[in-house]
């Protein structure tokens, strides 16, 4: 029975798409960890996982910290110890990851999403050893969380379809750039707050997500390394099947991970053609957006 289980697990995350998927990811980290806070509590174990999470998944601020655990600049991202922090990051996630996956497609949601959470680490990394007012704290500061990741979804949406309205409470009417800056001010103002660098990673996600938003729209991915090189780690890890009878082949261009890039990167320009044309009209293309035009149509 509990095999059965696991395999509807596995077969239910292989099928939902990326939004889903990132959300299994962190609450399936936080069951885990709050399981085994339960066994180390009735044991009465030492030190509890979530000290053991803090220690070494959470991302440290001080340098020399950093350099000894540099994988928690990933494994921070996907972090919740409090049930109100995760509930409130995976709604916002699902809400307006949504609307991104309608409009950007499952794959830019994960590139956007470990791209902003990096630039977050970075952002608050550099704050605390810069900024004189976080020199007290910056040696045992620590930050956890999808805020950072979550923050560049609903700036990179709000800014590629700022005039996209939706309801809140199912009354009021909002467009997504006033969420997305709503949600920008709120973090700049409480920067001095307790929660300094919680607030800090957040602008870092959203100035990512700002960023990105504005070059795709131009045609451009500057998340397309996220992609890349988690392709590439998970080609590395992923098991390989004996196979005794080597079978050549030749394929048109490059690898199929480039290959759906490159596909990617062509129907972006395309929709951002067709999105000039619904606003200014067919002749207001240029001659080499009429001809990217007429390819597309032709294939």
């Amino acid at each position: 029975m509990q095999l059965g289980n696991q395999n509807n697990f596995s077969a239910s995350f292989l099928k939902n798409n990326m939004l889903v998927r990132l959300i299994y990811v962190n609450l399936a980290l936080f069951a885990i960890i709050k399981v085994l806070f339960l066994v180390f509590w009735l044991m009465q174990g030492g030190s509890s996982p979530n000290e053991w999470a803090q220690n070494y998944l959470a991302i440290p601020s001080d340098l020399s910290q950093l350099i000894l655990r540099p994988w928690t600049l990933i494994t921070y991202m996907f972090l919740h110890l409090d049930i109100w922090h995760l509930l409130g990051n995976m709604l916002w996630l699902y809400f307006l990851g949504q609307l991104f996956v309608q409009f950007l497609g499952e794959r830019k949601l994960y590139t956007v999403y470990l791209a902003g959470g990096l630039a977050g680490a970075s952002l608050y990394i550099l704050f605390f050893n810069i900024f004189p007012v976080f020199e007290s704290i910056s040696s045992s500061a620590i930050a956890l969380g999808a805020s950072a990741s979550v923050m560049a979804v609903v700036v990179a949406i709000g800014t590629y379809s700022p005039n996209y309205e939706v309801r809140l409470f199912g009354m009021l009417a909002v467009k997504l750039k006033y969420i997305a800056l709503f949600s920008f001010i709120m973090d700049v103002l409480r920067i001095s707050n307790s929660n300094s660098g919680g607030h800090i990673a957040h602008i870092g996600g959203a100035i990512l997500g700002f960023f990105f938003a504005k070059q795709w729209l131009k045609g451009k991915d500057i998340t397309k390394w996220a992609g890349t090189s988690s392709d590439f780690l998970m080609a590395i890890f992923k098991p390989r099947k004996k196979n005794p009878m080597k079978v050549k082949y030749k394929r048109e261009s490059g690898d199929k991970y480039e290959y759906k890039d490159r596909k990617q990167d062509e129907q972006a320009s395309i929709d951002i053609v067709l999105d000039k044309i619904s606003r200014s009209g067919y002749d207001s293309l240029s001659k080499k957006e009429k001809e990217l035009l007429f390819k597309a149509s032709g294939k």
